[in-house]
């Protein structure tokens, strides 16, 4: 394994994404529990991804342009709920006090989908990780598998110092409901902005 794919995979997992986003909504909104489940479901929903990638299934969301539609068009209106539950009072990432916390397994579950959800990522391993496989390894399948759960790893460990960030900073926003609104409202429009984003995206 190379330095320089532990600087690359580090400089792209630690660029705001919708993962990113989604952990820091948790952990302002819920707190350090939920900002680290937040980042285990967006770490879980990179899986289906990597396993495409070395199966070489994520080829198929590469060439079929009905496959990449039907991935992106079900993120996009993912993504737009998302931007709704933020945008509503009481909705699903509203912030606030320790008692209206969810169900963790709902974090998770919202994490996973997230990532699932972005056919982005197919064609991101198949264009990325191959690029440091050593052409000499005796077991190249294996040595992509290893690159891999690095990536997760960094995810992981990234995205909880993003959430941990943010329930740090609640602590000082949660008592101002002015505060608190405009931080709802704004991710609401960061989820509507990356889902217009994935919605003009191109293969």
């Amino acid at each position: 394994m190379s330095w320089e794919f532990l600087v690359t995979a580090l400089v792209i997992v630690i660029a705001p994404g919708t993962g990113v986003i989604y952990t820091l909504a948790n952990g302002i909104g819920l707190g350090k529990r939920a900002s680290v489940y937040a980042a285990f479901g967006c770490t879980l929903g990179i899986v289906p991804h990597i396993v495409a990638t070395i199966l070489g299934l994520a080829a198929i969301v590469h060439t079929s342009a009905l496959a990449f539609d039907i991935v992106r068009y079900a993120g996009v209106a993912y993504l737009l709920y998302l931007a709704w539950s933020a945008w509503r009072e009481g909705g699903a990432l509203t912030v606030g006090t320790a008692g209206q916390q969810r169900r963790m397994g709902q974090i998770v579950r919202r994490g996973i989908a997230i990532n699932l959800l972005n056919p982005k990522l197919s064609i991101f391993f198949v264009a990325f990780l191959p690029q440091f496989i050593d052409p000499l390894a005796a077991h190249p399948t294996l040595h992509m598998v290893m690159l891999a759960l690095v990536f997760m790893a960094l995810t992981f460990v990234v995205f909880i110092a993003y959430g941990l960030l943010a329930a740090y900073a609640r602590d000082y926003i949660v008592e101002r409901p002015t505060v608190m609104l405009v931080i709802r409202r704004g991710f609401a429009a960061a989820f509507a902005g990356l889902g217009l984003r994935l919605a003009l995206a191109e293969r």
